[in-house]
């Protein structure tokens, strides 16, 4: 019997590993017999990879922070209905670069436009529709490290301010309070191995 289809979303800011760590998770699904389909943010369908290259590039002042939100809205929608949905009900389990909460945290919390003003147009674009799991890596210093390793490649978002990266993790934390069913932070401190055993133990309810 194949295990029911989840969309599980991995999260995080800058630096703390999400890409190692989601073809980790990946491998280590696979070895129980969980066919995943990988996909991203922004992106993960033909019309929300031409919005991400709005989004990502230009300067700091290209979008205000409601264009920005409702940019990444139009994206979101269009990946859940190109991307998401359809191999949910092919029977796979969807792994997703970043999701709704990277817009809470980044546009609603660090953005200052409010985690509910965001969450509402969500709500607007995708309805109810909501990852079955979503996985918070957190690590200190992480916006640092991210900073020091892409001096000259940061992208628009990427690149902000520490204060702006701050109010990301804050606003991370206080998602996962208020739905502690469906949000969990995980420590991303340690070796790669011990990360990726972390992030099962957080499906372990889910998994097969």
């Amino acid at each position: 019997m194949s295990p029911t289809p989840r969309f599980i979303t991995l999260e995080g800011g800058e630096g703390v590993g999400k890409s190692t760590q989601l073809k980790a998770l990946q491998a280590a699904l696979a070895q129980r017999g969980v066919d995943c389909v990988v996909t991203r943010e922004p992106g993960g369908s033909e019309g929300a990879e031409a919005i991400r290259a709005l989004l990502l590039s230009g300067d700091e002042s290209r979008w205000s922070a409601e264009s920005e939100a409702l940019l990444f809205a139009t994206a979101r929608a269009d990946h859940v209905e190109k991307t998401i949905r359809p191999a949910l009900s092919h029977g796979k389990w969807v792994l997703g670069d970043r999701f709704l909460d990277s817009s809470l945290a980044y546009q609603g919390g660090a953005g200052g436009l409010g985690i509910e003003r965001v969450r509402d147009l969500y709500r607007f674009a995708c309805g109810d529709f909501l990852p079955d799991r979503t996985l918070i890596l957190i690590l200190d210093e992480g916006a640092e490290r991210a900073r020091a390793r892409d001096a000259d490649g940061a992208d628009r978002i990427g690149g902000r301010s520490a204060e702006y990266h701050h109010k990301v993790e804050t606003a991370f934390r206080i998602i996962a309070a208020e739905e502690p069913e469906r949000v969990r932070l995980i420590d991303a401190s340690g070796t790669p191995e011990e990360v990726t055993q972390r992030l099962l133990d957080g499906l372990k309810d889910l998994l097969p």
